[in-house]
């Protein structure tokens, strides 16, 4: 007849570890590698470069304008001046009308749609 073992389980109470070495290893969650901004060199990469691409800095010190960007399809059909500060105009879509649009920069398209309409393309 074989005599009866403890389990391994029952030897291993108040260890911490369970053999295992650190204490957060073989708990679940993996080795923390998914909390906050750990990653952001390795598997959180591709997330880094779509939703935060400036995370790590510029590489060169000159000061950028970030410009919005907006089509002419999307600008409002009631109203003939536009002032938008901070952004610029594409020319995607059509201009029925003549406005007046002053904006911080426009595609080369986007003046020529303007002008076309009859409108004025302003740069402030």
């Amino acid at each position: 007849m074989t005599s009866k073992f403890r389990s391994k389980f029952s030897r291993q109470r108040g260890s911490g570890s369970h053999g295992w070495g650190g204490k957060k290893k073989h708990r679940g969650g993996g080795s923390q590698g998914g909390k906050g901004q750990a990653g952001m060199l390795k598997q959180k990469k591709s997330w880094r470069i779509r939703f935060d691409p400036e995370h790590f800095g510029r590489e060169d010190f000159a000061p950028r304008e970030h410009l919005k960007t907006i089509n002419l399809r999307n600008l409002e059909v009631g109203r003939n001046d536009f002032v938008l500060k901070g952004i610029k105009v594409l020319g995607s879509g059509k201009l029925d009308r003549a406005v007046t649009v002053k904006a911080s920069a426009f595609s080369a398209s986007a003046k020529e749609k303007i002008e076309k309409a009859g409108g004025k393309a302003e740069v402030l």
